[in-house]
């Protein structure tokens, strides 16, 4: 799960064609923040989707874009609608103002204009920004274990998918369920169940060492691991990892009739996705060899593809 770093200073890309505004504005802005310029709309829009700014100081009037059309191209992408827009610019009118709010932009700045308050409006937006990001963040990590839920395996699943479908490369997903947890609950107690789930999910979590992967839990004893660029075989192999995993962790449980410790069972299932039909088949189909790993004896591996 991608997080944040704020040890950066928030990075600002001013997007104006008048150079004393972005020297006066840039010169002023760099001791708290990094500051990167441009003085065309269409560089501004090239620009934005690698540099990712924490904010945007944006001119209307100028050359081959305005930046009008910049803030609705930005707002029309999923990976920019969120950057905060602040307009910065000589027009004046209500009838201006109004536009620049209405397509999106958090502010709304009329030249001349003092640095200082300048300076604090961006500093207010910036800060409601992080914010944001951090109870987005927060919503998508499951309280008890500390790992991404199901809510983050989902938006995931929806978009390393469509990364595959453009690539035409194998996603493989496994669905893992930690063996006889009711009677381990029952027994223990649910504060000995807790720390159970606590345990499996920092184990698959160390044991998953790709970036572009995602451990999440699924919800109660079920956890979800999405595997990218992965066939059927990495998948079946990584599974056996993880099982393995769980096993060395040796902790007890003497109410199981599948072994006197933790195990856990695994169901598998790898496609080449041409269409977003064949990914929420994919779920169906890993709980399918999820089923057949828990009647055929739990502590197994089953993959969707023996099932034929």
């Amino acid at each position: 799960m991608e997080l944040i770093s704020r040890h950066q200073k928030p990075l600002i890309l001013i997007a104006d064609d008048s150079r004393v505004t972005t020297q006066a504005l840039a010169g002023y802005l760099c001791d708290s923040y990094r500051v990167q310029v441009t003085h065309t709309g269409s560089v501004a829009l090239s620009m934005i989707k690698d540099i990712k700014p924490d904010l945007i100081l944006l001119d209307i009037g100028m050359p081959e874009m305005d930046g009008y059309e910049v803030c609705r191209h930005l707002k029309e992408d999923s990976s920019t609608k969120d950057t905060p827009i602040i307009f910065i610019t000589a027009r004046s009118s209500i009838e201006d103002e109004e536009k620049g709010l209405r397509i999106g932009a958090v502010d709304y700045i009329s030249k001349p204009f003092r640095l200082a308050t300048t300076r604090a409006r961006i500093h207010t937006h910036i800060t409601l920004k992080h914010k944001i990001d951090q109870l987005e963040r927060l919503s998508m990590i499951d309280g008890l274990t500390e790992i991404p839920n199901r809510r983050f395996f989902e938006q995931q699943l929806e978009k390393l998918g469509k990364q595959a479908i453009r690539n035409g490369t194998p996603i493989s997903l496994l669905l893992i369920d930690v063996d006889k947890f009711k009677p381990y609950n029952d027994n223990y107690g649910h504060g000995a169940g807790d720390e159970v789930l606590r345990t499996v999910a920092r184990a698959m979590a160390d044991a998953i060492s790709r970036p572009m992967d995602v451990v999440a839990r699924y919800g109660g004893e079920e956890f979800a691991v999405i595997l990218l660029e992965t066939d059927s075989q990495g998948a079946i192999e990584v599974a056996k990892n993880l099982q393995a995993t769980i096993e060395t962790l040796n902790l007890p449980h003497d109410y199981s009739d599948t072994a006197n410790h933790v195990t856990v069972s695994i169901g598998t299932r790898s496609i080449v996705p041409d269409t977003m039909e064949n990914l929420k088949a994919l779920c169906r189909q890993c709980d399918q060899a999820l089923y057949a790993a828990k009647e055929s004896g739990r502590n197994r591996v089953v993959a969707y593809e023996s099932l034929a």
